[in-house]
């Protein structure tokens, strides 16, 4: 059971071997953090079984009233929710603290359209967020989508 970020010792086929046109900002991001590793850029969990979770971009960081906080880690907290089948948590400006806060999207899972308001929602998120992170973390705006958009890979 540990977290931290996720990188690959071995070189596999069709790993990307340069940036176009700036090798040096290539080493920089994947091979100098973590010196005869790969970074990836991503977070990971693993369980005490060997299994692998990814948890999230490690640069995706918003910074709230002086706080660096990473909105995967906000993301967890809110899917365990059980109205909540996803979420995306983006930070947005603030005219007095610079970046602000954040606004969370979140589609309801289709058993839970009629669980409660938009309003009750938020406010037990808000609840949840600020017992299991804290209360500075807990998003402003909560908006209620009907889907994310999405990649085409997903």
């Amino acid at each position: 059971n540990i977290s931290g970020a996720l990188c690959i010792s071995q070189a596999w086929p069709g790993m990307a071997r340069t940036v176009y046109n700036d090798h040096k900002r290539f080493l920089e991001t994947y091979l100098t953090p973590y010196p005869g590793f790969f970074f990836t850029g991503d977070g990971v969990y693993r369980t005490s079984e060997g299994y692998y979770q990814l948890t999230g971009r490690l640069d995706d960081i918003i910074n709230i009233s002086g706080h660096r906080l990473g909105t995967a880690e906000v993301e967890d907290v809110v899917n365990h929710h059980v109205a909540v089948a996803e979420s995306a948590v983006i930070g947005y400006p603030h005219e007095i603290k610079g970046e602000g806060n954040m606004l969370a999207f979140l589609p309801l899972k289709h058993l839970s359209l009629g669980y409660c308001t938009a309003e009750t929602l938020a406010a037990e998120l808000r609840e949840l967020i600020s017992k299991k992170i804290a209360k500075y973390a807990a998003p402003e705006y909560v908006q209620v989508t009907h889907r994310l958009p999405k990649t085409r890979s997903g």
